[in-house]
């Protein structure tokens, strides 16, 4: 009989309480704080981790899972009785954690089908509850892998940030690095590429236009149709309220998913203070 596994790295933003009551298993990156080194999610959690940035008089630093914490996860599901294993990861773009899944797969008991979200937090948060669908519907491992890599391939993220400081300094602000930030109250809307890496989408001045204008965004995209919609946020639910205050002011017609915490790892690029939201087409 199929028994179908699901894997996911800790950067989905879901939680290890959330992703094992789901049956998914997770590997987890780290964030490092000079030679202190944390589990993502698991030794720290994203309220742990804001007042340590904050406290911190260096920026911390992450690190993708190796293959052989994958190989681990793999042989695990495979002694538990699973068939076959979809893996489903963050941006390849920005972490060499699709890579050391895709080196782990081919030695794994089982056959492994890996999928590259070409986002991050929510954005990938989706594909996996879309993969969790599929997989608890009943579906084969190709039906799972299709279930994540549709929602993946047909959603956008956005996101604001509170300052591009965290994502120059990170290393991870590609194209979004000449945005001119320091200008008073500029905020920047960022967004994911086809490729998955980070890009500017507008620039705006006040938070407050800038949520508006997201959600306008989001109203364009999904004039005649409804969407599945997660709100993130770095530590700042009063930001991610203010979203969904927009996007109901927008018109918008979607189905509220999840408001999630941005995790230790995306946090080290996002810093505090950010807030954004990802979204597919359901009708």
């Amino acid at each position: 009989m199929t028994r179908v596994g699901i894997v996911c790295d800790s950067t989905c933003d879901l939680g290890p309480q959330w992703l094992g009551d789901h049956g998914v298993r997770m590997v987890p990156l780290k964030v490092l704080f000079g030679t202190d080194s944390y589990l993502d999610w698991i030794d720290m959690s994203p309220d742990e981790f804001y007042v340590k940035l904050a406290a911190s008089p260096v920026l911390p630093k992450t690190s993708q899972p190796s293959p052989a914490d994958f190989a681990t996860a793999y042989a695990q599901l495979a002694g538990e009785g699973c068939t076959e294993i979809v893996s489903i990861h963050l941006t390849s773009a920005l972490s060499g954690t699709f890579e050391s899944a895709t080196l782990a797969a081919v030695d794994a008991p089982v056959p492994i089908r890996i999928v590259d979200t070409k986002t991050v937090s929510m954005g990938t948060a989706l594909a996996v509850k879309a993969a969790i669908e599929a997989r608890d519907g009943g579906g084969s491992a190709s039906e799972v892998e299709a279930a994540a890599r549709t929602a993946a391939e047909t959603s956008r993220l956005y996101f604001i940030l509170d300052t591009l400081e965290y994502l120059v300094k990170g290393g991870r602000a590609g194209k979004a690095a000449g945005l001119a930030a320091s200008v008073l109250n500029i905020k920047p809307i960022l967004t994911f590429t086809p490729e998955g890496t980070i890009e500017p989408f507008k620039k705006v001045k006040g938070l407050k236009k800038a949520l508006a204008e997201l959600a306008a965004q989001v109203a364009a995209d999904s004039a005649g149709s409804s969407v599945r919609l997660a709100v993130l946020h770095g530590s700042a639910p009063d930001l991610a309220d203010q979203m969904v205050s927009a996007l109901d002011a927008a018109g918008v017609d979607y189905e509220l998913d999840m408001i999630g915490s941005v995790g230790a790892v995306i946090g080290t690029y996002a810093g505090p203070g950010a807030v954004g939201l990802a979204y597919y087409p359901i009708s």
